[in-house]
């Protein structure tokens, strides 16, 4: 909190202005950096659970938390930004009304929050936060409410994440892949999630066909992580064709060429070589 000047309406009023301006040279500030338009908004507290997967809520009452771990808010509106600033001065009188009341040591009733992992979604209370930013707070009280998802909210920043997270979800729902073999296939790019998608499937009916009989998908996805994926990686590591790249990222990659150039399935040696003279620095770089 700045310096009191003895006038708390003044000093409430002063926050307000500052937040305001501290808004708007950021918005320039990412105008100016080319950053993307997502940096300063919010997270959607139903596109996130959509992308990971709602799995269920418990509440748990009163907790303090820390202003930085809410990035998200229920409420669509825009009228503040991801640090919670004011974007206009439509809520003032409001914003007003409660940096005064905090000046003055009045008891501000706790806001009420869902927790994803260890992300923070305001369901009510945007002007208390913003208020609590504004005068140099780092924590708040809230009332909780916990949502398990599907998938882990790690590393999620911004609204853009979520389109790789809301690829590897369904992904995971056509390759059910569970324990140390569901967290060694990781993708940066979101799209090569569903052709990785396409081709387990693809690998699982050949591997029907050949035996004769049925798998579920659960099986068929530990089969081609066992029988394919980890021996494959393992040629891919040997042969130096992984690059700065993931396993999953090169066995992709490589899968689609070995067809595309040789038109076979099958992985050995001489396929391996193949592949690698053919192309002086294989995952430099897309086709």
């Amino acid at each position: 909190m700045t310096r009191p000047t003895g006038f708390p309406r003044a000093d409430a009023e002063h926050d307000f202005l500052r937040a305001r301006r501290g808004q708007v040279l950021s918005r320039l500030s990412t105008w100016l950096r080319r950053e993307p338009d997502d940096v300063n908004i919010m997270l959607p507290f139903h596109e996130v659970v959509d992308a990971l997967g709602y799995a269920g809520e418990s509440r748990i009452g009163l907790r303090v938390i820390t202003l930085d771990s809410i990035v998200g808010t229920v409420d669509r509106s825009r009228d503040f930004d991801r640090r919670f600033r004011p974007t206009s001065g439509r809520v003032r009188e409001r914003w007003e009304r409660l940096a005064l009341a905090a000046r003055r040591g009045e008891a501000i009733p706790p806001i009420e929050v869902y927790r994803v992992g260890e992300l923070h979604f305001i369901i009510d209370g945007h002007h208390r936060v913003s208020v609590a930013h504004a005068q140099g707070l780092s924590t708040i009280e809230a009332q909780v409410t916990v949502v398990r998802t599907k998938l882990n909210p790690a590393g999620i920043r911004y609204r853009g994440d979520l389109i790789v997270k809301d690829y590897r979800r369904l992904f995971l729902e056509r390759v059910p892949l569970t324990g140390h073999a569901r967290a060694s296939v990781i993708m940066s790019d979101p799209w090569d999630y569903a052709q990785l998608g396409e081709h387990v499937e693809a690998w699982g009916f050949r591997l029907m066909q050949d035996e004769g009989r049925f798998a579920d998908r659960a099986k068929l996805a530990q089969r081609w992580f066992d029988e394919e994926f980890t021996p494959v990686t393992g040629m891919l590591r040997q042969a130096d064709l992984v690059g700065d790249r993931t396993d999953a990222e090169a066995y992709l990659w490589v899968a689609a060429e070995r067809y595309r150039l040789i038109r076979t399935h099958r992985w050995d040696d001489d396929v391996i070589e193949a592949l690698r003279s053919r192309r002086h620095s294989p995952l430099s770089g897309r086709p």
